[in-house]
């Protein structure tokens, strides 16, 4: 049985709590399959694996020396020192590349460079600086060394159809090398997110043009692709869309078709122009699934989903709607990117001593912009960026933003705040 949503004076269902908000939009974008592509290796640096990846060989292959010096028998060591060395002949020595040629036995040695394979009868290397050459065929250990020592064995760094690499995992430089290493030409990876963005409101004008008196620039476009392209996603700009139903439904009909994701500002406040509702509404199941947040700018938030596509109605001021996006859109991204929840959830943050008090209206989620001050042996200290939801100066002013819970009635001065950094 399902319940009715409660409406408020002004038509909209109560506000809901962020966490259940992001909670509705994750479990229904779970249902949703993603798409997935074959991508070279070269080419798949910040892209997320779409299957588990198990090592079709053992790194290294070979036994390989980890310094300079001479591959020995350990046993044959055992005891020496400075005031007691002990006495190798060279029998041999290791060229790079190659298989080494001959059997290191009792009483001898080869000489050996950093990543030489390790020769047969040998089960550790002598650092150069542990030895003193006597003349070209002898060598004096002056110190001993144990099985092992300055070398990596076979399957050290990674055994043979050992796991690898989870599904869900974002490639850094560092994966690409061991995917070289273990010689994987390509993988299998999530599709690119494809966004969709528009700006509604007869009021807006391109960014490159100047406005006559009434018209404002469209910042929100042009803020909200970038965000949407640093994340990796595919972004499509349908431009500026008038206030009229017909013209702004068929162009939001348009882009669900084409995008895994919607987004578009402006239509989201109640008002007599609020299209939002009205258009996600007519698009399909399910339609709405959260209009209005607790949260603090960000309010009017609409979150919608139509068959696969999910759209986003964002406050047509900037700095509501980027707060917007950092809460709802860029974990919808996530879900489409096929991140894993570990690798989603990794956030730079630094503690912080807030300079002021700050006060809060309970049964809300704030979110204060915040600048740093880097300050002599003790925390950086946090100082609020304060101004309205329409001044996208404040979030490029700041650092940072920290947020006070929904149960709290605003934060004291000194209070040590967890600091989430704008990048």
């Amino acid at each position: 049985m399902t319940t009715k949503a409660i409406k408020d004076m002004l038509g909209r269902s109560s506000l809901t709590p962020v966490h259940e908000a992001v909670s509705i939009l994750l479990s229904e974008l779970a249902k949703i399959t993603k798409q997935t592509t074959t991508c070279p290796l070269p080419d798949a640096l910040d892209r997320v694996l779409a299957c588990d990846i198990q090592s079709p060989e053992d790194l290294p292959a070979h036994p390989r020396s980890t310094m300079d010096g001479f591959a020995v028998r350990a046993a044959d060591t055992f005891g020496a020192s400075s005031s007691m060395p002990c006495y190798l002949e060279i029998d041999g020595e290791v060229a790079m590349g190659q298989m080494p040629e001959g059997t290191v036995t009792k009483g001898k040695c080869f000489r050996i460079a950093t990543g030489g394979l390790l020769p047969a009868g040998s089960d550790a290397v002598v650092m150069f600086e542990h030895t003193i050459p006597v003349d070209e065929k002898m060598l004096e250990i002056v110190k001993s060394v144990g099985v092992g020592t300055s070398l990596i064995n076979t399957g050290e760094d990674i055994e043979k159809d050992a796991p690898a690499l989870p599904k869900g995992h974002l490639l850094r430089p560092q994966d690409l090398g061991l995917l070289s290493g273990l010689g994987i030409a390509e993988v299998e990876v999530f599709a690119k997110p494809q966004v969709g963005i528009l700006s509604t409101g007869d009021e807006i004008v391109p960014w490159s043009e100047s406005p006559p008196p009434g018209k404002i620039r469209d910042i929100n476009g042009v803020t909200l692709g970038a965000l949407c392209t640093r994340l990796g996603a595919a972004v499509t700009d349908y431009g500026i869309v008038s206030d009229d139903e017909d013209i702004f439904f068929s162009t939001v009909k348009q882009a669900t078709k084409e995008n895994n994701i919607v987004l578009f500002s402006g239509g989201s406040s109640v008002g007599m122009r609020d299209l939002g509702e009205r258009v996600i509404d007519k698009l399909g199941q399910p339609g709405i699934l959260v209009h209005g947040v607790a949260l603090k700018p960000g309010k009017p938030i609409i979150i919608g989903l139509t068959n696969s596509t999910a759209i986003f109605g964002l406050p047509g001021h900037p700095v509501s709607a980027m707060v917007c996006f950092e809460f709802f859109v860029k974990p919808a991204l996530r879900s489409f990117a096929g991140l894993s929840e570990i690798t989603a959830e990794n956030k730079a943050t630094v503690a912080a001593t807030l300079d002021r008090n700050i006060n809060s209206a309970a049964g809300r989620l704030d979110l204060v912009r915040v600048q740093l001050t880097k300050q002599h042996d003790t925390l950086p200290l946090a100082t609020p960026v304060l101004g309205k939801s329409g001044s996208i100066s404040t979030l490029s002013r700041a650092h940072g933003y920290f947020l006070i819970p929904e149960d709290a009635q605003g934060i004291h001065e000194n209070t040590i705040v967890k600091v989430h950094l704008l990048q």
